[in-house]
């Protein structure tokens, strides 16, 4: 009998093929079998759209994920059956009314209720124990909680030397200030990552391209050094529509001329300069893709926003077009996105983050990174009792305008700095554009998309792959830094993981 945590906190995999069964965790724990390995392009497709790989798929054939929520039963003849056990308590397209929930004051008393207890329930410990504490809302909440319990507590955050509009230790200071916690600031440099590239790739079994685990593997690396378990503030955007695209969401659906100037504006905006790195070109790029968006039904419109490049431009870099099975990857993409109903409300966006974004992405980078550092990581705030009572609440509970984590944040403004409330949510991004067009550059041209290797490979059609390339370099880069090491990424994977392994069996 095999189950999994209800939101995908920790990861299960199991290979079925051919009357053999074997479990793991991790999918090298896998690759020292004997079986027999081959690619899930559907899924290789995928995750060149979304830089990760969705479950209950994984990069190979055979190999599947046990879902959130999930089970499966073994018999002793081989029969393998998968079940539920949990799933979380909302109808999509449901729209709950304010008419229908407790009213905005109660419902504020309860979450914070809940939100305390889910942390106290995390703090039981033989080992040192302290918490993440990055600056922003749902950290500092985590931090609060745990400080009301724990005197002196330790907390911890990462500085970033050379990219001082993502530094937000000035935040975290000023909470930890307020809670009164023994605070460990590390701070890091470009350099300091980018030396850790190669222990971070070493370290993934299947291709996962987010690159803000670099510094997530900072974080613990540096944290592990004081403690053994880490609190983390993870699931609060998923729940509680913290990001900028929640935002924005809520912007395309309403009705009023700016949208529909916007929308007809596409043209345009595809021919400006777009790029990450300078802030013209960075809002030219978003106007682009809320543009885009605009086109879109709400279902479509998530989809993208959580992509790095569509469909057709992903199906182009196969060399044999017939590889991926385009079928296949449409059924596999609606599966995520047809819970977003158009007479919904942004509660239906949340649930979806929450079986796609939530499991495959955020989760997967907190535990590949900490675990590669043997450091616990526990997020409270995906305590089932906070996650059920999150989606009874309405969506207008959650955002309004451009306050995003509305009653989260007013169920604890009162306990801490003004400051951390209703600033920008600048995240954090490695300067990977930079990286590829010089440290990484002799990898690239050299060896993982080198023009003889994609030939014997024969997974990947060199001529568009020299495109990319192309694009890295010129002055309207938009979004390649994140496709390009998408593909660097699998590339190291194939070479390491897959190529070694069929060479051994």
């Amino acid at each position: 009998f095999l189950a999994r945590d209800r939101y995908g906190i920790k990861p299960l995999h199991v290979y079925n093929h051919n009357g053999l069964i074997a479990f793991a965790s991790e999918l090298k724990a896998l690759f020292r079998f004997p079986l027999h390995f081959e690619i899930d392009y559907v899924s290789l497709g995928l995750y060149l759209q979304l830089n990760y790989i969705p479950g209950p798929n994984s990069i190979l054939n055979h190999v599947s994920k046990l879902n959130p929520g999930g089970y499966a039963v073994i018999d002793r003849n081989g029969a393998y059956e998968t079940g539920t056990w949990y799933t979380t308590p909302y109808t999509p397209g449901e729209k709950i009314k304010e008419t229908d929930a407790p009213n905005y004051e109660t419902a504020k008393k309860d979450l914070k209720q809940l939100v305390e207890a889910a942390v106290e329930r995390r703090l039981v410990s033989d080992v040192p124990l302290g918490s993440f504490l990055s600056g922003g809302v749902d950290s500092s909440i985590v931090s609060l909680c745990a400080s009301n319990k724990i005197k002196h507590l330790n907390t911890f955050s990462i500085g970033y030397k050379d990219e001082p509009f993502f530094d937000e230790t000035n935040y975290a200071n000023l909470v930890a200030k307020k809670l009164g916690t023994e605070h460990t600031v590390f701070a890091v440099s470009n350099d300091d990552m980018f030396n850790n590239m190669f222990s971070v790739l070493d370290y993934i079994d299947e291709p996962f391209a987010d690159s803000s685990a670099l510094a997530v593997y900072m974080l613990s690396q540096k944290t592990r050094e004081k403690v053994t378990v880490a609190l983390s503030g993870d699931g609060g955007d998923e729940l509680f529509a913290g990001y900028n695209k929640h935002k924005a969401e809520q912007k395309a659906r309403a009705t009023n001329l700016l949208n529909t100037l916007l929308k007809t504006g596409l043209p345009v905006f595809k021919m400006l300069p777009k790029s990450r790195h300078s802030r013209m070109a960075n809002i030219f790029r978003q106007l682009e893709r809320y543009s885009g968006g605009l086109q879109l039904s709400a279902a479509g419109r998530y989809w993208a926003w959580c992509s790095f490049q569509g469909k057709q431009s992903v199906l182009s870099l196969f060399k044999n077009k017939a590889t991926v099975n385009e079928a296949e990857l449409d059924k596999r993409q609606h599966a995520f996105i047809d819970v977003i109903k158009e007479g919904g409300d942004i509660n239906d966006v949340l649930y979806a983050d929450t079986r796609l974004v939530l499991p495959g992405d955020m989760l997967t980078k907190v535990d590949l990174m900490s675990m590669g550092n043997s450091l616990e990581v526990r997020v409270p705030l995906l305590d089932y009792t906070v996650v059920d009572y999150a989606f009874s609440l309405p969506g207008s509970y959650k955002i309004a305008g451009n306050n995003g984590k509305r009653i989260l944040k007013d169920a604890f403004r009162d306990s801490l700095p003004a400051e951390i409330f209703d600033r920008p949510k600048h995240g954090f991004e490695v300067p990977m554009l930079k990286w590829l067009r010089t440290g990484l550059k002799n990898l690239i041209e050299n060896e993982l998309l080198e023009q003889s290797f994609i030939q014997q490979q024969g997974i990947f059609d060199y001529a568009e792959i020299k495109k990319l390339k192309e694009k890295l370099y010129s002055a309207n880069p938009g979004d390649i830094h994140a496709i390009m090491w998408g593909l660097v990424v699998f590339q190291y994977w194939y070479k390491k993981y897959f190529a070694a392994h069929a060479k051994s069996t």
